[in-house]
């Protein structure tokens, strides 16, 4: 009988023992302009009806793992959208870098 147990996704850190006690950060800078224009991007595509807050956070979650902690905040972001962008055919895979 195939075991049918999903397989976590990087944010579904919960039962990983390498983050067990591991302290809370609390991340109180505001975001510097990087950060800001990543998310005046994604108020503008929101506002379009391009793309929504939950679609974002699907493709944050979908980022593997060895590349979602080398990547910072607004960049999980950045890359969740480039990639939403390519699937509803806004964005020509081919013209990305």
């Amino acid at each position: 009988m195939p075991d049918d147990t999903p397989i976590p996704a990087i944010h579904d850190l919960g039962g990983a023992a390498r983050f067990h006690c591991t302290p809370v950060e609390h991340d109180e800078v505001p975001p510097d302009a990087f950060g800001k224009k990543v998310d005046a991007l994604r108020q503008i595509l929101a506002q379009k009806g391009l793309m929504t807050v939950d679609e974002l956070r699907r493709g944050i979650e979908s980022i593997p793992e060895s590349e979602y902690f080398a990547l910072g905040y607004y960049e999980r972001w950045l890359r969740s959208i480039t990639l939403l962008m390519v699937e509803k055919g806004q964005v020509d895979r081919e013209l990305l870098p």
